[in-house]
């Protein structure tokens, strides 16, 4: 029905139209047609008045109306360092265009006005005057050449890379259709190679596994920053061009496949502060959905964004991501939660060039958590504990390992044994027990006299290295203590171990 309402309505007015043409029509033979085409410039003449003084009242209205909503001005401040710069050079372009924005539409609008078609007008040719000439080159020209060495000046600013002794931090930005896929450097603060040959479903950026500077990056879902720290963003395209735009803090270069490029700058303010600074419009304190007052009003829910700037395909729209400007505590805490690609996708699957390999960072991990459960075990008050709790005062040294059927460490055992003879000089009167355990598999016998040779030769090693035969005591237990059930492989495995226990400390 509302269709049809509207459709008839159209009909009507063109009809309407119609009949207005034939009246003029039959006005004008009525009247003259010379008389109404005079009468009809001096109407459209002041028509075009009326509406150049309209049209620029408007446009002025209209900017100050929206001018919270519009970047670099009410609460859309820049949120960068560098942001002012860009600000200021827009709002003096914009001062320089306005004028002429202004002069052109009422030169357009007045001229249509004052040379209108007069009975008994005559148009004067005027071939040439100096005096416009030089004015309408020379003012354009002085005015061009200020925007563009203001413009050269802040580019310079703002296009500077980073110095060798700035403190920095490095993160990488790829864009593919339709997202941008995020890596930030692990603890050693430094991003890893990356390869294109080398991407694949497993490793979609194309890090090369063999680089240690890899091992720790990490693939974050969003993008957090600490306020106040300058950041160097690395810009890589994987297919189409795309456009890394950060508009809240004039952040926008693009993604070139094949040429990486960068943008370097230091967010000012927290999420938090530009919420904070949004709240204090009325704008801004309206529901963000009108229908719903359960929902959260617009500064509330105001969040910043990376946005790609290309229309680089029909869902471009979905490469938005959220930014988090947050606090240098809460970026570390964020950080410490965050875990390394290659450890937890790559590491130990046919595609890891490492695997069956102790890496650096492995090795690290085993000192810091076999530290960790002597620090603990050293201040064990040694009182019986709670049913199924467990003996603080045994440790299991997982990575101390024997070839297969025999007594001979691997060679990767001598990382935990250096750790525990450095924990041996750490506690000098320390005594331990080191026991050898076996799975039930074979001759119980054969396996008590393996164990047993196992924990001879683990305490025979850290002779070697220094620490006193009398603090150790070399115990195989061979299948007699098992930790798991012998009916599956996974639980064999766990019962071949050796681990050892404080006896005195």
């Amino acid at each position: 029905m509302t269709a049809l309402i509207i459709l008839l309505s159209i009909a009507l007015l063109v009809i309407v139209i119609l009949q207005i043409s034939k009246l003029t029509e039959l006005y004008s033979r009525i009247r003259g047609e010379e008389e109404v085409e005079l009468r009809s410039n001096r109407n459209q003449g002041r028509a075009l008045l009326l509406f150049m003084i309209g049209f620029l009242i408007l446009s002025v209205l209209s900017a100050y109306w929206m001018k919270n909503y519009m970047l670099g001005y009410g609460p859309h401040k820049s949120a960068s360092a560098h942001g002012g710069t860009l600000d200021s050079l827009f709002n003096v372009t914009l001062f320089f265009t306005g004028i002429v924005f202004v002069l052109t539409h009422i030169a357009l609008f007045y001229l249509a006005y004052r040379y209108k078609r007069v009975k008994g007008s005559k148009a004067t040719h005027w071939s040439h005057n100096n005096t416009l000439e030089i004015v309408w080159s020379a003012i354009p020209a002085v005015v061009m050449t200020y925007l563009v060495v203001k413009g050269l000046l802040a580019w310079n600013t703002v296009m500077a890379d980073i110095k060798p002794d700035d403190s920095i931090l490095e993160i990488e930005a790829t864009g593919y259709q339709f997202a941008w896929h995020l890596r930030y450097p692990g603890a050693d603060g430094v991003l890893g190679a990356r390869d294109y040959k080398k991407v694949s479903a497993d490793n979609p950026l194309g890090q090369d596994w063999t680089d240690p500077k890899n091992f720790d990056d990490f693939h974050p879902d969003e993008l957090w920053l600490p306020v106040n720290k300058k950041v160097r963003v690395r810009i890589i395209a994987r297919d189409v061009l795309h456009s890394f735009f950060l508009p809240h803090f004039r952040v926008k270069m693009d993604a070139v496949p094949g040429l990486p490029t960068y943008f370097v700058f230091t967010p000012t303010k927290t999420t938090e502060e530009y919420r904070e600074e949004l709240s204090k419009y009325p704008e801004y304190n309206v529901h963000k959905d009108p229908n719903d007052p359960a929902s959260p009003l617009l500064w509330e829910d105001f969040n910043y964004e990376l946005a790609c700037a290309e229309l680089c395909g029909k869902s471009h729209y979905s490469m938005r991501r959220i930014v988090r400007i947050v606090s240098e505590d809460e970026y570390n805490a964020w950080l410490a939660k965050q875990q390394s690609y290659y450890q937890s996708s790559i590491r130990n699957k046919d595609s890891d060039p490492n695997k069956g390999k102790l890496l650096g960072f492995e090795i690290k991990q085993n000192r810091d958590a076999l530290n960790f459960s002597f620090d603990k075990a050293m201040v064990d008050t040694g009182i019986p504990s709670a049913p199924g709790a467990p003996d603080l005062k045994t440790i299991q040294l997982d990575f101390v390992q024997f070839e297969s059927g025999g007594s001979a460490l691997t060679a990767d055992s001598k990382y935990q044994l250096n750790d525990l003879a450095e924990i041996m000089k750490k506690y000098p009167t320390m005594r331990i027990e080191l026991g050898g355990h076996t799975d039930n598999t074979g001759d119980p016998v054969i396996n008590k006299t393996l164990s047993q040779q196992r924990a001879d030769v683990t305490k025979s090693f850290l002779v070697t290295l220094g620490v006193n035969a009398s603090r150790l005591t070399a115990v195989g237990y061979g299948q007699t203590k098992p930790i798991d059930t012998n009916d599956t492989d996974a639980g064999r495995q766990k019962n071949r171990r050796t681990e050892l226990k404080i006896i005195a400390q």
